[in-house]
């Protein structure tokens, strides 16, 4: 893909497609694998460490 003044635009996406090794199916199933890896993460680490510092649980009625 090549930008406004054909300089090349380099995305993410593109750069782990290019770098995975294997044919297309591997690249797919190792994808979703990484990506279950990093929901997965969220879920046990971040999400709970940023939780008591969201205002969610300040809730006000009146």
């Amino acid at each position: 893909m090549m930008d406004s003044d054909d300089t090349a635009v380099v995305t993410v996406y593109g750069m782990l497609w290019r770098v995975l090794p294997g044919p297309t199916w591997l690249k797919i199933v190792v994808l979703v694998a990484l990506a279950a890896a990093v929901v997965a993460v969220c879920f046990a680490w971040v999400f709970p460490a940023v939780a008591p510092i969201m205002p969610f649980n300040d809730v006000t009625v009146e």
